[in-house]
Order: structure tokens, then sequence, then C-alpha cells
């Protein structure tokens, strides 16, 4: 099948090959990808090209300086928690952020696919969490605008693959991320670390868990790694263990949800208050309206923790699921 490439890319092809730095045919090359149109016909193409932006970018990063220089990614938050996916070179992170989520990340069967940031929404019971894929990290190259983009998420999935010798992929990208300075929250961190670290809840997911066997293996990958974070085994193909990775996130993303309701209705279950563990009846109260606290008398709530429609003050403090009814 012929490529049919426009004419833009061939005037970005003209600039790659006057370009003198590494930056500058990175830039070129970047701008020939996105150019040139997704059929079978250029699947060759798009890997040739990612492998030489892979190439260029590795030869800027040795450049004195380099981690200073290129395009800065900045994703704004939505949804419950944002979710950063970290892992090697074809572990599959495309894949499962394509599945969970409505991204359409490039998926293929090559390395470095995934070329910048691409959030997608992923749905769990009546809220979303906001996952990105990331281009593939390893010892010897991370894109520099990583590291702002992991120390800014709520939350990290690190991705291994099962058929991939999993136990050395886990131990170099943890390395990855204590180069930058980002370690797994209750994990020690080293005592001459000469700036302040960032603390993370990681949680370990396992791609290509696809029969039983298989979770044998992972179930052995568990026991081996002793690397005391969250482990859950997936297969993005099929589909297996992926409404468990979901739970698992939500269970690490630090927030709960609240309903409100008024007196004598029922609360719209479908439509929660998301806030943070730990928050009060008065925090609710301000994230409603900044003037609702001071007309706030008291509240009556349905939950676990207390009994139907019990009365409570603004100390009191919300668990998940919890129903509010406001007295003003």
């Amino acid at each position: 099948m012929p490529a049919n490439l426009p004419p833009p890319y061939f005037e970005a092809e003209k600039r790659y090959r006057e370009a003198k730095t590494p930056e500058a045919k990175i830039e070129a090359l970047e701008e020939m990808l996105t150019i040139m149109p997704k059929h079978k016909g250029t699947d060759k193409l798009r890997a040739d090209l990612r492998r030489k932006i892979a190439k260029f970018k590795s030869e800027a990063q040795q450049r004195k300086g380099a981690g200073r220089k290129g395009i800065a990614y900045a994703i704004d938050k939505e949804g419950a928690a944002q979710v950063v996916v970290l892992g090697a070179p074809n572990v599959g992170k495309s894949s499962l952020v394509g599945v969970l989520s409505n991204a359409s990340p490039e998926v293929a069967e090559f390395p470095h696919t995934t070329w910048k940031p691409t959030p997608g929404m992923a749905p769990y019971e009546n809220i979303q969490f906001q996952l990105i894929d990331t281009p593939p990290i390893s010892k010897n190259f991370i894109d520099p605008w990583m590291a702002d983009l992991i120390r800014k998420a709520d939350l990290v999935v690190l991705m291994v693959d099962l058929k991939a010798d999993p136990l050395q992929q886990l131990e170099d990208t943890l390395d990855v991320l204590a180069e930058l300075r980002v370690f797994p929250e209750g994990k020690p961190v080293p005592p001459d670390l000469p700036k302040k670290p960032f603390r993370k809840k990681i949680i370990v997911v396992v791609n290509k868990v696809d029969t039983d066997a298989d979770m044998e293996d992972f179930q052995a990958f568990v026991e081996l790694s002793q690397c005391g974070l969250p482990c859950v085994g997936v297969s993005a193909a099929s589909g297996r263990g992926l409404h468990a990775l979901l739970e698992t996130i939500f269970e690490h993303s630090g927030v709960i949800r609240v309903y409100t309701k008024a007196p004598g209705k029922e609360p719209d279950k479908s439509a929660p208050f998301v806030l943070p563990r730990e928050s009060t009846l008065q925090d609710l109260a301000e994230k409603i309206h900044k003037d609702f606290v001071e007309k706030l008398k008291f509240a009556r709530i349905w939950g676990k923790a207390v009994f139907d429609g019990q009365m409570v003050q603004k100390d009191y403090v919300l668990q998940d699921g919890d129903v509010v009814e406001f007295r003003i």
C-alpha cells in the first residue's frame, strides 16, 4: 500500500535533513510523525521515524545541558485522580490506557509507539480517573519533561511484562524513578539525597497474565520481587484483572465520594462530590460554596459510621459513601 504522503511532510523532511543539532532533528521528525497519515502503508515508516527520534533524544540527553531542553507537556488534572502509566518499551501501556479509557493511543508491536503523553478518562463506578499513557522509559533514556509529569501526578502505575523478565523491568524502572527523586510511599530514601524526595503511591501492574498458568507465574513474581507495593495481574488483551486494577487505583487514590440530598428527597448517586480522605463536613460545605459554611447549623448523615439521619457538627470526618443533608 502506498504511503500517499502530503506536501507538508516533505517540507518537514527537508528541515530534518538540513538540521544541525539533535534537538532540531527531533522537532522535524516529530512534525513528520504528526503529519503522516495512519494506515498499513505507513507502518514501517512510522516505526523508522520513532527509532530515529529515540536515537536523537538519547544523543541530546548526553550533550551538556540537554536535560534542560526539549518540549514540556503540561496536562491539567481531571477526574478523581491523575494516574501516570510508566514502563519499559512494549510492556502494553498504550493497550491498557486504550482499553480502560476514552483515549486512542497508537498501539503496535514495535517500541516507541508512544512519543508524547496521551491522557484518557477511565470510568470507575460513578467517578473517573485520568490515565496518562507515556513514552517508554529505561535506564539509558527518559524524556526530560517526564520528571515533572510524574512528580505532579496523584498516582503512578508501574507496568511490567510477565513474559519479558518482569523482575528486571521492575528494578530498572524503580531505579529510573529514584534518579528523578521519586520514591514509593513508605519506602526508605537515601540519606545523602541532595534535594527533597517526591513520595508517590505506586501500583505495580503485571501485563499479559492471560491464562491460569500465567496467574501462577504472576504469584511467583509477587513473592520473588518482595517490593512491598500493591501488585495487580492483568491482561490488556482479554480484559482479565482490569476491574481489580481500577479498584486498586481507587483504594490508593486517597479520595472519597460523598452525596448530598434535600430534606425528604433521595440523593443523586450518579454525581458525588469527590474529596480527599479525612475531609470534614466543613470541607464539603466550602466546596459547595464559600459562604455556605457561615450559614450552616448542622447536618444529618446517612453512612457506615453513623446511624441513619444522625446529627453531626462541622468537624465530622466524612466517610466514602456518606449522604449529607445540610440544615441552615
